[in-house]
């Protein structure tokens, strides 16, 4: 369990920590300059080892919440189910912002949709971040 916990978390450092710096650091130069350049680049670079830590999360995970909670009980109302059910939630919501990214925004994205990318930049990450903030919650005993 401790080595599947550690790559969860490598995938989750890398996936976070990438959204992160998109966000703080990439995107405010790029919305300054009307510049998409700069996103493009980013991404292509990214994805590399974002995508391939997201798959490492999505398996870690499911794996870890099997065995924090058989699977048949995923959909229950205990606290850990609560945090799996939160969890799955955050994976579905990652899952359309990355299909709307793919299909809707990149294709066509030039400095005029350069907005609409920095509000999907920004849903992305805090969806990130409370994958983290959940993800604590199976140390601490719920949500809150």
């Amino acid at each position: 369990m401790r080595y599947m916990l550690f790559l969860h978390l490598l995938g989750a450092s890398v996936w976070v920590g990438g959204h992160l710096v998109l966000l703080l650091s990439v995107l405010p130069g790029a919305l300054r300059r009307r510049d998409v350049q700069p996103v493009r680049t980013f991404e292509a670079l990214y994805e590399r080892v974002g995508i391939p830590a997201l798959l490492l999360q999505i398996a870690t995970g499911i794996w870890l919440a099997g065995q924090w909670l058989p699977h048949a009980q995923w959909f229950g109302d205990s606290p850990i189910a609560h945090l799996v059910q939160a969890k799955l939630a955050l994976l579905a919501f990652t899952a359309l912002l990355g299909i709307h990214a793919r299909l809707a925004i990149i294709p066509k994205l030039d400095a005029q949709r350069l907005g609409q990318l920095g509000v999907h930049i920004v849903l992305i990450t805090l969806t990130a971040v409370a994958f983290v903030w959940v993800g604590a919650g199976f140390r601490f005993g719920g949500l809150f």
